[in-house]
């Protein structure tokens, strides 16, 4: 699946699927589960969440994003505007996934506040 991108200076009340919406001024990132369940998935774009690289043509976001909250537990790569589906993940590797990310957090902060 590839998706289209639309850099935008607000979300839309309507979220197109196969369409992600990329808004720097509020660094966030919107697009729709590519799994077709339609839950819109929100990707805050900063040191410690999701970065957004634009090559001129296409988009890319990393980390992965791995929809642990929505029933399909979708997990997916965006990659130069395609999708490139990943492992599912049971539910341990979602709690030691999600302290690792806090654990991440925990550390920028912290040397941010040692400056």
């Amino acid at each position: 699946m590839i998706l289209q991108y639309k850099f935008v200076d607000t979300i839309p009340d309507e979220v197109a699927f196969g369409c992600i919406y990329i808004c720097i001024k509020y660094k966030t990132a919107v697009h729709k589960c590519v799994c077709g369940c339609g839950h819109e998935v929100v990707t805050p774009i900063s040191p410690t969440d999701w970065q957004l690289t634009f090559d001129g043509v296409s988009v890319s976001l990393s980390p992965s994003i791995g929809n642990w909250n929505f029933e399909c537990r979708s997990h997916y790569w965006i990659v130069k505007n395609e999708i490139v589906h990943s492992d599912k993940w049971n539910d341990r590797e979602i709690q030691e996934g999600r302290k690792r990310n806090d654990r991440k957090k925990k550390s920028f902060f912290a040397k941010r506040k040692n400056k």
